[in-house]
């Protein structure tokens, strides 16, 4: 199925009327529509990843529940919380009940005009509601459908609800964090979400180029746990063929030396990552100690492994006579790769993130104010992407041009569905 050209389109006011605007979304989604269904984290970081690459995406809100994460964050202005200014950027947002039969017709006209439906409800969902995908890719052969859930759509725990914080524990990945013999804490971040996020829109990606190929569209399933299991290196086949239980190791990990945070005379933190052979005897060197590049306890990766303890302790007590900002430069003139442990409030005035927008305005008109959220990742040279609004301050914002111009309703027709309740 050939992908649809199309102008992506922004409302102005909440309003039944033509009020649209052009976005100036360029990037390389911008003949992409995505229609994103679901609350809270993974599915929106979803649609908000695709977002920023030019897709027009529109979430869909249930009209008496909108999304939770309006109300997130730990930052409050004027009554605002600001997750959702970060997960909602570059949406439209539209009411529609997909628990009433009019809702789940008008949802299957706008399928017909899309390209991709992003949804994080628990599996069996869109079934229920008549809308599952052998319905939806009846209307539209190149659908791509992800489905992002807590354990996927098949196996004995499909159909359990699941949470970030759960998958991080089921698939191991919980407890490789923290210290031995304390209990396993968690990342201060939905970081099981987000990794789910991350994978759907790849899944989305490679699916829409296969369509290319064949002009069919397909499911992505993407589960919240097999996300989390995915990033974990090699402790499966470690665990397999030698019986190792790779387990939490504080600051470090085990048998990578010296890669450790270190204390400096102004109490701040360091990291100092030299455990590649060359690096390690720039370090030497640096601390005025080349011989220990030769000592057998520290001569290549292994022996450096074995003997991590004393030469974390070597390191240590050299890093404490020094600033941390002396420390940085003088490492940096070595060739050594260390950087601080920054706080938020280091980072949004990091020169580095700074000249590479990676800290960015997002308009929000909640509050009519400029709001600081992370920029655009990856950076595509020819196709950039872009934050070209916050999200949406209101459910509904967004009906006027998304049923007026998408699917043709009238003010009157809209006004009588808002009425029923449907939008």
């Amino acid at each position: 199925m050939p992908i649809r050209r199309r102008r992506t389109l922004v409302t102005t006011q909440n309003t039944g009327t033509d009020a649209t605007a052009d976005t100036g979304a360029t990037g390389a989604l911008a003949d992409i529509r995505v229609l994103e269904l679901g609350t809270l984290i993974a599915g929106p970081f979803a649609g908000r990843l695709l977002g920023d690459m030019g897709a027009d995406v529109i979430k869909i809100e249930d009209p008496r529940r909108p999304d939770p994460l309006r109300t997130w964050g730990q930052g409050e202005k004027d009554g605002h919380r600001f997750f959702w200014t970060v997960h909602a950027r570059n949406k439209r947002c539209i009411g529609l009940d997909l628990r009433s039969p009019d809702g789940q017709d008008l949802f299957r006209r706008l399928v017909a005009e899309c390209d991709v439906v992003v949804e994080n409800f628990r599996p069996g969902t869109l079934e229920k509601w008549g809308l599952g995908y052998d319905v939806l890719s009846e209307i539209n052969p190149g659908l791509v459908l992800a489905r992002v859930s807590g354990y996927g759509q098949t196996g004995p725990k499909a159909g359990r609800a699941g949470y970030a914080s759960v998958a991080e524990a089921e698939s191991g990945l919980r407890h490789l964090n923290g210290y031995p013999g304390q209990a396993p804490p968690r990342l201060a971040l939905s970081l099981g979400d987000s990794l789910g996020g991350m994978f759907a829109v790849q899944g989305i990606l490679a699916a829409l180029l296969s369509r290319e190929r064949t002009g069919r569209g397909q499911v992505v399933d993407v589960a919240l746990t097999e996300s989390c299991l995915a990033i974990q290196e090699s402790v499966i086949p470690d665990y397999d063929v030698a019986g190792v239980v790779r387990g939490p190791s504080g600051t470090r990990l085990e048998g990578i030396a010296p890669s450790n945070l270190y204390r400096t005379s102004d109490d701040m933190w360091i990291i100092i990552a030299a455990n590649q052979d060359t690096v390690f005897r720039r370090l030497c060197a640096a601390m005025d100690r080349p011989e220990l590049a030769d000592d057998e306890r520290f001569a290549d990766h292994l022996a450096r492994g074995v003997h991590q303890d004393d030469l974390d302790d070597l390191i240590g007590a050299w890093a404490q006579k020094w600033t941390l900002s002396d420390l940085l430069a003088h490492l940096s003139d070595s060739g050594v790769v260390a950087g601080p442990v920054n706080t938020v409030a280091e980072v949004v005035t990091d020169e580095q993130f700074r000249a590479r927008d990676m800290v960015v305005a997002h308009h929000d008109e909640r509050t009519g104010t400029d709001v600081l959220g992370p920029g655009v990742v990856p950076l595509l040279a020819g196709t950039p992407g872009s934050v070209r609004r916050a999200g949406p301050p209101v459910a509904g914002y967004d009906n006027g041009a998304v049923y007026g111009e998408i699917l043709g309703l009238s003010d009157d027709e809209q006004e009588e569905l808002r009425n029923r309740g449907v939008i």
